[in-house]
């Protein structure tokens, strides 16, 4: 099995920053992919940052030019930087990895979810 434990939510004011950070730990031989998600109350659950084990990124429009999504894979985690946060911001943000296990089966695990608020 594979765990992903994120960390680093909290509450900011608009126009502040927050460091969200992803670690996947358990039977792991490789990691293809990790990205950020969210989910804002009432709402379906959106993709906003991914990055390939070769450092490829891509971005959601909405967060483009003030996320930046990094990861170290010697520690398997990734990072999502989130600058010039808006209220619109606010959601509970889920890492997700997807590869293989030291048995060489597949596998997508989820986070638990770290709440990130932005409010004055």
């Amino acid at each position: 099995q594979v765990q992903l434990v994120e960390a680093g939510g909290g509450l900011v004011q608009p126009g502040g920053s927050l460091r969200v950070s992803c670690t996947a730990s358990g039977s792991i031989f490789s990691i293809y992919a990790m990205g950020w998600y969210r989910q804002a109350p009432g709402k379906q659950r959106e993709w906003v940052a991914g990055i390939t084990s070769g450092g490829s990124t891509n971005y959601a429009d909405s967060v483009t030019g003030r996320f930046t999504i990094s990861r170290d894979n010697a520690k398997n985690t990734v990072y999502l930087q989130m600058n010039s946060l808006k209220p619109e911001d606010t959601a509970v943000y889920f890492c997700n990895a997807h590869g293989l296990m030291s048995d060489r089966r597949g596998f997508s695990s989820w986070g638990q979810g770290t709440q990130v608020t932005v409010s004055s």
